[in-house]
């Protein structure tokens, strides 16, 4: 239901079928992207065998190649959240898929591995910019009642698009230049997502931002839209910038997005990248392969479990007793490395919670920055949640090398651990919360 200009709730501020045309419009087009995301780096696994072949690509451009999208991801992020903040959520959101669907057909045009390189680390910049855009925009059109599980989809999205683009890899692998297709086949998807963004109107949060309060009053009552109208005036007229995302008011929300983000995601990546090395150094080296597909479903489940729990059982549920569930799973495997129990017992729960907990990447952020940085903050979050993950995944093989499995393991612990006394002191309950009330509740000064 609307906020009109004087504060009173309007039951005829529009239709309720206008207001579900967009809602599914946008969900599909936030879905479809974040979609895109996985497939794009998804896609890669299965095909680079072929393409180191047909394009004698050396070891250095194998891991360039294979680095490509999370280099561009730590650039996309800040700088299209930056962006979207200051000229706007709509042609941020459509620039962003275009480039998808360019870069998705120039792979297949590729003649060198540099070429490949610079193509996807463009695409990269586009998934970095996914990041900060299609969630935010989402939000921002999405009923309070059930904005979390609608946010936190958007992760099993992900999952279904890296999972369907290994598919695709496998059916394509035996075809003469079959990569080639299997890169570019990213192309359809995009064409799909480019019309359906094309038709999506601007937030009408952002506009009340920046005092445009007009057009956004003429959005909110086509389309019915749940804004607190005066405290989006009240929080706006602030120009978006990265200096904002550090002053006083706004420290505490960046350090806790960025910092609770890093720490889920990196002992997740690190773990699941060098799976057969881990598991090799517990001695259970001929379950590797099995054990990561039930590693992979195991995350599947668990993110779609915190889908449907997110706004039952609150934010911070979902977020603080699995940070420190976790970190003791990975402690006790560490204490018993030796134990084939422990170690399974172990890691299932680590998995499943973890990623239960992953779907708040695609809530918290966005709900303790203010509309006028929003999409800014998510960006910067986003980046660092990737130099945590990048850092991770660097240093795990040496710690294995160098210190042993039950050091690495005891590391993780104590990252996620991290986690858990951060968001204990910095995690705002966000629940049921209009956007303009949680940002300020999360604010330092409030």
């Amino acid at each position: 239901m609307a906020v009109l200009r004087d504060g009173r709730r309007s039951p005829s501020a529009g239709p309720a079928t206008g207001r579900t045309h967009l809602q599914t419009k946008l969900m599909l087009a936030t879905q479809i992207g974040e979609g895109i995301d996985g497939y794009v780096i998804g896609g890669i696994g299965m095909a680079m065998a072929a393409i180191t072949a047909d394009l004698h690509l050396s070891v250095l451009m194998q891991g360039l190649i294979g680095a490509s999208p999370l280099i561009g991801i730590f650039l996309g992020g800040p700088l299209f959240g930056w962006l979207a903040d200051r000229i706007g959520r709509r042609p941020v959101f459509l620039a962003d898929m275009l480039i998808f669907l360019v870069g998705s057909v120039l792979q297949f045009f590729v003649a060198d591995g540099l070429q490949l390189f610079l193509i996807r680390l463009v695409m990269g910049i586009a998934i970095g910019g996914e990041y900060a855009i299609g969630a935010p925009l989402l939000s921002e059109y999405a009923p309070r009642r059930n904005r979390g599980r609608l946010l936190a989809s958007l992760e099993v999205s992900w999952y279904v698009g890296y999972a369907l683009a290994t598919v695709v890899g496998a059916l394509l692998a035996d075809m003469d230049g079959g990569w080639r297709w299997s890169l570019a086949s990213s192309a359809v998807i995009a064409l799909v997502c480019v019309a359906l963004r094309g038709g999506v109107p601007e937030s009408a949060r952002w506009l009340l931002s920046k005092g445009r309060r007009a057009e956004a009053e003429e959005l909110i009552a086509k389309y019915d839209i749940e804004v607190d109208v005066e405290t989006e005036v009240a929080d706006g007229g602030q120009r978006g910038s990265f200096r904002a995302l550090f002053s006083r008011r706004h420290l505490r929300s960046t350090l806790f997005a960025s910092t609770f983000w890093a720490c889920l995601v990196l002992p997740y990546f690190a773990i699941g990248t060098f799976w057969t090395p881990v598991f090799q150094a517990l001695g259970m080296a001929d379950n590797a392969a099995l054990s990561l597909i039930v590693y992979s479903a195991t995350a599947v489940l668990g993110v779609a479990a915190g889908c449907l729990v997110v706004d039952r059982i609150g934010r911070r549920k979902l977020l603080i007793p699995p940070f420190w569930i976790t970190a003791g799973c990975l402690a006790l495997v560490a204490v018993w490395p030796k134990s084939t129990a422990v170690i399974v017992v172990g890691f299932l729960f680590f998995i499943f919670l973890n990623a239960a907990s992953s779907a708040l990447t695609a809530v918290y952020p966005l709900e303790v920055f203010p509309t006028s940085i929003r999409t800014t903050g998510v960006g910067f979050a986003t980046a660092m949640s990737r130099i945590g993950a990048a850092i991770g995944t660097f240093l795990l093989p040496m710690g294995l090398e160098r210190f042993g499995i039950e050091f690495v393991l005891l590391v993780g612990a104590g990252v996620l651990a991290l986690g858990g006394i951060v968001s204990q002191f910095l995690a705002p309950e966000t629940t049921d919360l209009d956007l303009a009330q949680a940002s300020r509740l999360a604010r330092t000064d409030d």
